[in-house]
């Protein structure tokens, strides 16, 4: 299996950030990765390999040279993409159809929900004795649909439409005779009963297939291309790299969709406290690990948005990335990403020496951008950062698009940060 297809496995069988955080842990322990505790006092070997995990969505892997430390060398990217969630009380009966109850989870194209195919995953609170256990789920069928309004009813949905979440966007699930059949469904999938079932995080996702199209298999699209492709791809090099003289990190944080304001995502404390017990478990002092940090670099992958076919008036002439032509640099002058021209040099330079071409990105001066972790994570560990991607297609829909080409590219890059 190559590597793009090992890819689209993962991505297909990461429905939620909960899967992809567990399916990222499976494949560090198959590659010598020991899992650590946050609630344990942590023993840390020289040349050990570490993962922790917080909340069952956010994940952060580690490597420790053989002998002493002067800095990290980190990666950051996030677990979760937009996506709609069932609301706690989910079921609405109505006289003729069973729907559900759901609400937005980040900025999506909401219209590409529609007409297709969807089913529900994530995570359940299960009672177990006195206890609460989380518990992965995934239905794994066909179960849902969001339908359209025939044109017939709504004449204007082709000059511009605007979805009421509330009203739009609730999935239809049976007939009336199928009330209470969804959570007994939820509850048959996870092997459980559905009385011991206390609480639920879970999401709609797309049933559609990945699929790699176009004139000599140029492109691929799938869902959750934003951000799991960096994700992996990170994770993906760090086990294949050994550290030396510097401790080699990679971060997958959750809700960055959402602003990262959680304990498991980028705007908490999981890199800082991760890093400092790490570096108090190695026999560090307070400020060694100050120093080692101030030293440190962190590239902060996140996709960036490739020169659209259609509409390239949206983009900036001189700094419009394309597919298949290497790993972005992402540029803003009020700090959404975190590049200057420092980091945007050292980069550079780790990706010449890979053999990876470079591309960059700056939005219209009058069109505003977006923004992502790696400037949130830097107010609580303030290293020298950089913002990059992969260039893609259709960010924030339910199925997106990226080149074939590319994704090689960042392993290999990354690859070379550790090396």
């Amino acid at each position: 299996m190559d590597m793009l297809e090992q890819f689209l496995t993962f991505a297909e069988q990461s429905p939620t950030a909960f899967h992809a955080t567990a399916n990222i842990g499976e494949m560090l322990r198959e590659q010598g990765f020991t899992q650590l505790k946050e609630t344990d006092p942590w023993l840390v070997d020289a040349g050990g390999r570490y993962y922790v995990q917080r909340n069952d969505s956010a994940i952060i892997a580690f490597e420790v040279p053989e002998t002493g430390f002067s800095s990290f060398r980190i990666a950051a990217a996030h677990s979760d993409s937009p996506a709609f969630k069932l609301k706690e009380l989910f079921e609405d009966k109505t006289a003729y159809y069973v729907r559900l109850n759901v609400e937005k989870y980040g900025g999506m194209i909401m219209s590409s929900w529609m007409d297709r195919p969807l089913s529900v995953a994530g995570r359940l609170a299960v009672r177990e004795g006195n206890h609460v256990a989380a518990r992965l789920v995934n239905l794994d069928r066909d179960a849902l649909i969001i339908p359209n309004m025939p044109i017939h009813f709504n004449r204007e949905v082709n000059n511009g439409y605007a979805f009421d979440p509330q009203v739009d966007m609730m999935p239809l699930y049976g007939s009336t005779e199928s009330a209470g059949g969804l959570m007994r469904e939820i509850a048959e999938a996870a092997g459980v009963d559905p009385d011991r079932i206390l609480s639920h995080d879970l999401f709609l996702y797309s049933r559609q297939n990945a699929s790699i199209w176009g004139a000599g298999d140029a492109f691929f699209s799938c869902g959750r291309i934003d951000d799991l492709e960096c994700a992996w791809a990170c994770m993906k090099a760090l086990s294949e790299s050994s550290a030396r003289d510097t401790v080699n990190v990679c971060a997958v944080f959750d809700n960055e969709e959402v602003g990262s304001g959680s304990r498991q995502g980028a705007d908490s404390g999981f890199l800082y406290d991760t890093l400092t017990r790490l570096g108090f478990a190695l026999g560090a002092s307070d400020g060694e690990i100050r120093a080692a940090m101030a030293g440190s670099f962190l590239v902060s992958a996140d996709n960036a948005h490739a020169v659209h076919p259609n509409h390239p008036e949206k983009f900036d002439k001189q700094n419009c990335p394309r597919m298949n032509e290497g790993v972005v640099i992402k540029h803003n002058a009020a700090l959404k990403y975190t590049t200057d021209a420092m980091s945007s040099a050292r980069f550079a330079l780790i990706c010449e020496k890979a053999g990876v071409p470079v591309q960059h990105f700056a939005n219209r001066s009058d069109i505003a951008g977006g923004s992502t972790l790696g400037h949130i994570s830097a107010g609580h560990v303030s290293v020298e950062s950089v913002d990059i991607g992969l260039a893609q297609l259709a960010m924030h829909s339910v199925y997106e698009t990226a080149g074939t080409k590319d994704l090689p590219m960042l392993v290999q890059a990354m690859k070379e940060l550790w090396a």
